[in-house]
């Protein structure tokens, strides 16, 4: 388990992560999320050692991961959101170069090796130049190379970026099943993986947890208002008279067909609108052929908790800029 108390840094006077508590266990997939400039990647490169804290801890099992920074090492994979890869490589030279680096043993690297390749997809590329490689392929030699020592937590930033959609299945599959023994920390933009994919949301914003609960629990953050689909079938249906009998309910969306039309409302939780809806329904001599209240999106709650940040405040992650140039620098 890894676990994080009162963690905090700045950069110059930006605070960018403000005294955030929470721990993941092993067992489980939990998706990290928040907007740029929240704090999130500066979070993940404390959690890798790659950044100290201003104040705070980070534990594995009870014990520091400062303690013995090489130890620690070999616990945690990660996958960096702009993957540094040596472009003048080989695919299995970079993979025998990560295995070196961990110490792994001959016969320990040949069993991962046939692991990643067949898991991430690489048996065709093999023998390719990094750098003749597409966005995809490389995504999936730095996958290789963050689960290729068989560590107990991983820790990944945007793992499914330049994906296509059948490899995007194929990959999720696999941390799927990875989550089911390791410690997965998953950062996404796509709302959908986190959904498809985690059993846990933390949200950050301003540099503090706003949100940390398990998936199917969201809708509590915002329990306000609900989502209505509703679709009638008749003659010359025209609704607007009942929205004018209930101002409290917002058309999103009408499509009209010949004989049906459906709508989409939004309706504060505390309304009951079923029998005034179903007398008028039935007084038009209308049909509801559906009627259903649809659960909130992950977009939804993510929009609403973090949308009081304003675009031209919204800074990118304080280390990014610099962390890219010498990415850059490194490459060439």
């Amino acid at each position: 388990m890894i676990e994080i108390k009162n963690l905090s840094r700045s950069f110059g006077t930006l605070r960018a992560v403000d005294d955030i508590s929470f721990s993941v266990s092993s067992g489980s997939i939990t998706g990290f999320l928040g907007p740029n400039g929240a704090g999130k990647t500066t979070t993940m490169r404390m959690m890798v050692s790659y950044l100290r804290p201003d104040s705070g801890s980070i534990t594995i099992d009870g014990k520091s991961i400062y303690e013995d920074p090489i130890a620690t090492s070999a616990k945690i994979g990660y996958l960096p959101e702009h993957n540094p890869l040596y472009d003048e490589m080989l695919v299995l030279e970079i993979l025998k170069y990560v295995a070196d680096l961990r110490k792994m043993s001959a016969p320990s690297f040949a069993q991962r090796r046939a692991f990643v390749v067949a898991n991430c997809g690489l048996k065709q590329v093999l023998t390719q130049k990094i750098g003749t490689l597409s966005k995809g392929f490389r995504q999936r030699v730095g996958l290789a190379m963050a689960i290729l020592h068989d560590p107990d937590i991983l820790i990944l930033d945007e793992p499914t970026s330049g994906l296509d959609p059948n490899q995007i299945i194929e990959i999720r599959e696999l941390i799927r099943e990875l989550g089911r023994e390791k410690t997965v920390i998953l950062s996404s933009h796509i709302m959908q993986e986190v959904q498809a994919l985690c059993d846990r949301v933390l949200i950050i914003n301003k540099g503090k947890i706003v949100v940390d609960n398990d998936i199917d629990k969201l809708d509590d953050y915002l329990n306000d208002f609900q989502m209505m689909h509703l679709e009638l079938e008749g003659e010359a249906i025209d609704f607007s008279e009942f929205l004018e009998y209930h101002p409290e309910l917002e058309l999103i969306s009408a499509e009209a067909g010949e004989h049906n039309i459906v709508l989409q409302l939004r309706i504060p939780s505390q309304s009951d609108i079923r029998h005034d809806l179903a007398r008028y329904v039935a007084e038009n001599g209308w049909l509801i052929t559906s009627l259903y209240t649809q659960q909130k999106s992950l977009e939804e709650i993510f929009h609403s908790l973090t949308k009081e940040v304003p675009a031209s405040l919204t800074m990118p992650d304080p280390m990014t800029a610099t962390e890219l140039a010498r990415d850059e620098e490194e490459e060439i």
